[in-house]
């Protein structure tokens, strides 16, 4: 029987961390927040009762060391852990030293993690209690040899799966024999680094399938739940983007089908506290088994959102060995909820992972809105976390109601400082496939949204940047002298950089009205206002407000989702333009050097890899643009590298 507490200690950071000591706070219960020195002025300290510093920013050295967690625990006198999501959720040795420590494990037991989050014996679990599955190998033997053997058997396309992964990674499509190899040695990496061991399973890949997960909560009396139904097709690498409750395609019937499978799957395993079993869904209404996650998932905003219950909170109770207050007759879902996951990362670029500090932000709001965020303005986003900074989920009474808010919350959103997938999941909510309901799995892959690029700024959206950056140069004149010359108009010429253009303009400027024209296109504008990082326009009676942030001689500006990063370089000194010329090669993202295969003086051939760099869970490679020599070398194993830095320099080959 599972022990009273009254202090919980969250193992967590970021959204998740602020969301559990909210419902914890509210339940009545004290609250304990742990922080990497990273982290030290994050919203989750400031929101906790008190708060114990764990370490370093790496998370092997602060938010994965379970002695540091519980010695934590112990400090601050917390009786209870909840570990969140990602970091030790799934960690059967940190439940089993909860236990072994006197301390609540608000999740399932040891065993339970163990038996479902490991991929191999939760299939044998499920299969043994008669629950459908997706045809695969998940045996002992994890030779190349054996591995092969058992994809030829299965039959193209596969998909290789770390045991013990999650989140995407250590996950590897295969579509023909000749991918085999490097799918088998990439997933082993990938999942080695991320958990701890390289055991691999096989699946059929079921394609053009829908991804539905079922969310489960069993007390430690036998009861056990279902709290309907999410849908979660809409995934880029086999991470999740967009999830929703409940599934368009759902009947009753099916719903009581995959209802009762997930329960049995849970009771099979001696599960208890909330999770999440998943399946994939055919379009002949069959379901099979894919993994059950033994925690709290992500997406649990939109189950709440449409049963109207804390799921934070059933999980406290159940942590206490209470019996759940709610039976199965009890769950009805009432209209729709959707939730997009915003990441820090840049869809023009591959949606390479981006960092730095957030200027400005204000979170939407709205009826039937909801934002599930860890944000303020001045906040780091470091590389040594996860990508995902918040969740804007929106409820409707009808699906197309609650995408309508969603579109329009993540339009009223505003995020300066670091670049973000906003644009993107605006242009996924408002395809026709999506919009209708009909998203599979594949759907970003074949829907044609991946050909996302950074449009070019409009001349309009130039003259509002030179004019927010002229009125910062004027602030300390009077209104009646600004702008003011003899001659009428004054003209300013300005030079503005993005990316890697350069705009050279020249503005008129007079009081409070700006111009500007190139070629056979004018504009002019009216500033009203400038005032606490906002910009208020007036055009013939038509007047708009523009957030925007200005650090020295940056600035970001938003306009709509589309948010503009400019830099005035009017006075900026000449550049040489013959740089370091062909054969430089840059970090394409802010990460760590997890692996590297080439020394001064190697020879390489074009597309080799020649370095490995990992951050916020992605792994990028940097190879070779063409034959040749490696001249220089400026990193080494384990070095942290910035955006754009040089990391090596090939000498071509001489042509033959």
């Amino acid at each position: 029987m599972s022990q009273g507490y009254q202090k919980i200690l969250i193992a967590n950071r970021g959204e998740i961390a602020c969301r559990v000591i909210r419902s914890a706070q509210a339940q009545g219960y004290l609250t304990v927040a742990v922080y990497s020195e990273a982290d030290r002025n994050a919203l989750h300290v400031q929101l906790a009762d008190e708060a114990v510093c764990i370490g370093p920013p790496a998370v092997g050295e602060s938010y994965l060391k379970m002695d540091t967690i519980l010695a934590a625990a112990k400090r601050s006198g917390a009786d209870a852990i909840h570990p969140g999501y990602g970091f030790l959720s799934e960690n059967a040795s940190f439940s089993e030293a909860c236990s072994q420590a006197e301390i609540t494990f608000i999740g399932p037991s040891g065993d339970a993690i163990d038996s479902m989050g490991d991929k191999a014996k939760a299939k044998a679990i499920i299969l043994a209690a008669d629950v459908p599955c997706v045809p695969g190998y998940s045996g002992d033997a994890q030779d190349d040899v054996t591995l092969k053997t058992e994809i030829n058997k299965i039959g193209y396309p596969v998909l290789l799966k770390a045991v013990a992964g999650g989140g995407g990674r250590g996950m590897r499509v295969v579509r023909k024999a000749d991918e085999v190899d490097d799918a088998i040695a990439m997933a082993r990496f990938e999942a080695q680094n991320a958990f701890g061991s390289d055991v691999l399973l096989v699946e059929k890949l079921l394609e053009h399938t829908r991804h539905v997960e079922i969310q489960i909560i069993a007390d430690e009396h036998g009861n056990c739940i279902h709290l309907g139904e999410r849908d979660c097709s809409v995934q880029r690498r086999h991470q999740k983007v967009v999830e929703e409750s409940p599934c368009p395609v759902m009947t009753p019937e099916l719903r009581e089908a995959m209802g009762a499978a997930a329960v049995k799957a849970a009771l099979a395993a001696g599960y208890v506290n909330a999770g999440t079993v998943e399946f994939l869904l055919d379009d002949d209404h069959q379901f099979y088994f894919l993994e059950m996650n033994t925690r709290l998932q992500v997406e649990h905003p939109v189950t709440e959102m449409v049963t109207g219950m804390d799921l934070v909170a059933m999980q406290l109770q159940v942590a206490q060995g209470q019996a759940l207050s709610v039976k199965q007759a009890d769950v009805e879902l009432n209209g729709h909820a959707i939730e997009v996951r915003l990441y820090a990362e840049n869809p023009a670029l591959d949606f390479a992972p981006q960092m730095g500090t957030i200027h400005r932000w204000v979170s939407p709001n709205g009826e039937g809105v909801r934002v599930d965020h860890a944000l303020k303005d001045g906040a780091e986003v470091t590389p040594f976390y996860d990508a995902m900074i918040a969740k804007v989920i929106a409820w409707g009474a009808t699906r197309e109601e609650s995408r309508t808010r969603l579109v329009a919350a993540l339009q009223r959103m505003t995020i300066l400082g670091v670049t973000t997938n906003n644009a993107f999941l605006q242009e996924v909510l408002g395809h026709d496939v999506f919009s209708l309901g009909e998203a599979r799995t594949d759907f970003i892959e074949t829907s044609g949204v991946l050909a996302f690029e950074n449009t070019q700024p409009t001349l309009e959206q130039l003259l509002i940047a030179s004019a927010i950056f002229i009125e910062r140069d004027a602030s300390g004149i009077s209104p009646l002298l600004k702008g003011w010359h003899s001659t009428g108009k004054v003209e300013i010429p300005i030079k503005l950089a993005w990316e890697d253009e350069v705009f050279e303009l020249n503005v008129e400027f007079n009081n409070n009205r700006y111009s500007i024209s190139r070629e056979d296109e004018a504009v002019e504008i009216q500033v009203d206002s400038i005032y606490d990082g906002s910009v208020q326009l007036h055009d013939e009676g038509h007047n708009t407000s523009i957030n925007f942030a200005l650090q020295d001689l940056s600035l970001f500006i938003a306009f709509d989702s589309e948010v503009i990063h400019l830099r005035d370089i009017t006075y900026a000194p000449l550049v040489n333009e013959e740089e370091a010329g062909n054969g430089v090669l840059k970090a394409p993202m802010l990460g760590q050097v997890v692996e590297l295969h080439v020394a001064m003086g190697d020879h390489v051939e074009k597309d080799d890899v020649l370095v490995v760099l990992e951050a916020m869970k992605m792994v990028n490679h940097i190879v070779a643009p063409f034959s040749g020599t490696v001249e220089s070398l400026s990193v080494a194993m384990g070095n942290q590298v910035d955006a754009a830095q040089a990391v090596l320099t090939l000498t071509p080959d001489e042509p033959e």
